[in-house]
């Protein structure tokens, strides 16, 4: 426990502008970002007598060991830096909603040639405009089913597209006028546009104009005595009422609104909110957070506002707002909220009428969420809390391990051997600090050795963490003030240092094939950071090989276990209980013991530490196998250097396979169209020099396989 006066600035260092301030940990990690119109003035009221404050701002305060700051120009500043700086670096003590799940959307690809109608979720894409979120994917399709007879847009997936358009026959739904099948060029991609428009226009709450149309031509088309065609008027009409009939009318004025409402207690609090567009409820979503800074209803007014609208623009953002109560600064958060949509947005609180009445319910299901929360996580918490007692008492531990580290091998035959590491804290997955190891110390198959190699590399990384924040320096660090600031919200605090590359979770970064984030966090790639490379400068971002397990688990028996047992004595490690689960009788093995720990059935010790083994194996294999799939799919046209994807393609296209390629002759390979002498040349020695593909077999007939493509036989 640090003591705050340690790292208190000198009094007038503070400047008493607008700014944002982050508070950093003994290992540099950022712990909490926050937000004042006079720095000076805020930060004071960390360094007031400890029995004086809140008891949670009293945690951070002793957690951290230095604090700065970065001055800027206006408030609405201070709150656009505070958003970037608490995304970026994910800090402890900072308010983060968390949604109870993936809502689903119904997207319109605008961004396409022909746009399509389907339901998505996940993050927002650029060029595709959103509706909802709903609460079931159902209610979208229904939806969806309904409008597709008046606007029969493309609702099919680009390789039931392309095939429409090769075989020239539409699918189902175009034989059945449910899309209007630009697959076979019923319609022009103008027509089609336009149809996609009208389907969003009308999505948007813009559905008086339709309805009445459609009721007029029916109309002509009676007087006209087009009896057919009034008949599919009168059922699209009735078919745009049911789906409008879905969201009912709230807000008589076809209003477009959010309506956020919050119920919390000393712990935790839940959010609710509700968009409203055209006077119709549009979409509903919940957040769930833990009330690890003390704010009130308006810090958490705030840092809701800030989380829905942080990534938004335009009409995404609708004209007014309506909460329980206004955040610290209202006509920064205003300010801010205009900037994103374009235009004014009002933020206040709804006094009377229908709108009152709409937050009532809104409150009440926010209410009702807590409860529900609540309820699921008192249940939740005494299971895992009881499972982590249990795995203490029968491994001696002093205490519950409330971090655990499992690691398992996988390979196929003793090729592309990897290796898995996977996190839970307090009984729950941490998948954000899962790591993926290739074995490069040998070659073949040897579990045991793998094992060793893996636990080394792991706790080696950690160890030069640890030497690099200065735990093992005998002598103090100095307690004096943190250097000046920063004031440039857009610098790096020291240009000249390079950022850690290993603990990066921007999957753009360079990197180097060795651990591999998981791919639940970002995407899997290739260039992945290297654990045993030299420890760079901290950039404040959590850190993956930071922090010490409690207990590591292995996947495996005494062999294994004695293996990572060697690997931490051999680095000086003796803190770390070390465990393996043998999958035949699911035995828990300990080191230098002859017997294992036998767990009972039924015991919710056993039952975690299985859960823990089984997401080690499933993140191991599944890297194993991708690892092997694209060894499969590679070509021997790979190893040719500066021969890029298009002239393989065209080099392929030219000569129908690689088996083709491979008989023709250079003066063959120069009439492929961007091919000089020196490339033919070199395609030609890497396809002499390539070891003879395995040939492909069908498993039901047991015949071979010809290659017939660009890539190896599969």
């Amino acid at each position: 426990m640090a003591d705050p006066s340690s790292y208190r600035p000198k009094p007038g260092q503070i400047p008493d502008s607008p700014g944002v301030y982050k508070f950093r940990d003994e290992h540099r990690r950022v712990i909490y970002v926050g937000k004042a119109k006079n720095l000076r003035q805020r930060l004071a009221n960390y360094f007031q007598d400890l029995a004086a404050l809140h008891p949670r701002t009293r945690t951070m305060v002793t957690t951290a060991a230095s604090v700065e700051w970065t001055v800027v120009a206006t408030e609405v500043e201070a709150l656009q830096l505070e958003y970037s700086w608490i995304k970026e670096f994910d800090p402890r003590f900072n308010v983060k909603y968390r949604d109870d799940k993936s809502y689903p959307y119904l997207a319109v690809t605008l961004d396409e040639e022909f746009p399509r109608v389907q339901v998505m979720r996940g993050a927002k894409k650029k060029g595709v405009r959103y509706f909802g979120p709903y609460g079931h994917a159902w209610a979208i399709r229904e939806t969806v089913d309904l409008m597709l007879r008046v606007f029969p847009v493309r609702t099919c997936s680009a390789g039931v597209f392309k095939n429409a358009a090769r075989t020239g026959r539409p699918c189902l739904l175009g034989y059945i006028g449910k899309c209007s099948a630009p697959c076979v060029g019923r319609v022009t991609p103008e027509e089609h546009r336009e149809l996609a428009d009208d389907f969003c226009d009308f999505m948007a709450g813009r559905t008086g104009t339709y309805i009445r149309r459609l009721e007029k031509d029916m109309m002509a088309a009676a007087e006209e005595m087009e009896y057919e065609r009034a008949a599919r008027l009168r059922d699209d009409v009735e078919a745009l009422k049911r789906a409008m009939e879905k969201s009912a009318v709230v807000l008589a004025d076809a209003t477009d609104a959010d309506l956020i409402a919050v119920a919390e207690d000393e712990l935790e609090a839940a959010v609710q909110i509700f968009h409203v567009r055209g006077g119709r409820v549009r979409g509903q979503r919940g957040w769930v957070t833990d009330k690890v800074e003390n704010v009130d209803t308006s810090g958490l007014v705030e840092h809701a506002l800030q989380q829905l609208y942080g990534e938004e623009t335009g009409d995404s953002v609708p004209k007014e707002v309506l909460v329980p109560a206004l955040p610290e600064d209202p006509d920064a958060v205003s300010q801010w909220l205009a900037g994103r949509r374009g235009s004014q947005v009002s933020l206040r609180i709804p006094q009377r009428g229908d709108k009152k009445d709409l937050m009532t319910t809104v409150q009440r299901n926010a209410q009702q969420a807590l409860g529900l929360h609540k309820t699921k996580r008192a249940s939740d918490l005494t299971t895992r809390s009881r499972a982590l007692e249990e795995i203490a008492e029968a491994l001696g531990l002093d205490t519950a391990p409330l971090r655990i580290e499992c690691f398992d091998i996988s390979h196929l035959q003793g090729d592309d051997v990897v290796a898995s590491m996977v996190v839970f804290e307090d009984g729950l997955a941490r998948k954000s600090e899962y790591r993926r190891f290739q074995i490069k110390g040998f070659e073949g198959q040897d579990d045991v050795r793998s094992m060793h190699e893996v636990i080394g590399r792991r706790f080696k990384r950690y160890l030069q963490d640890k030497e690099r924040t200065g735990e093992w320096e005998e002598t103090p660090a100095p307690t004096g003030p943190v250097p000046a600031p920063q004031t440039d919200p857009a610098a790096p605090t020291d240009p000249a240092a390079p950022t850690d590359l290993a603990a990066s979770t921007d999957p753009a970064a360079p990197t180097d094939p060795d651990v591999v984030p998981d791919t639940d966090v970002v995407p899997d790639t290739d260039a992945v950071p290297d654990p045993d490379a030299e420890p760079r400068e901290d950039d404040g971002r959590p850190k993956r090989f930071a922090y010490p397990p409690q207990l590591v688990v292995v996947d495996g028996g005494q062999p294994q276990v004695a293996a990572a047992k060697r690997a931490l004595d051999e680095l000086g490690i003796d803190d770390i209980a070390v465990c393996g689960l043998a999958k035949r009788l699911e035995e828990v093995w300990l080191p230098d013991d002859d017997d294992p720990v036998v767990l009972p059935r039924s015991s919710e010790g056993l039952y975690l530490l299985q859960r823990v083994r089984d997401e080690a194996h499933r993140f191991a294999i599944t890297y194993q196998r991708a690892k092997r799939a694209k060894r499969i799919r590679s070509s021997p046209l790979d190893a040719v250097a500066g021969l890029g994807e298009t002239r393989k393609q065209a080099l392929i296209k030219h000569f129908g396979s690689v088996k083709k390629l491979k008989q023709a002759t250079i003066d063959e390979i120069c009439e492929v169209p961007g091919i000089g002498r020196r490339t033919a040349e070199s395609v030609a020695v890497a396809l002499a020099s390539a070891a003879p593909a395995t040939p492909a077999v069908n498993t039901a007939t047991g015949e071979i396989i010809e290659e017939d493509d660009g890539g190896s036989t599969t």
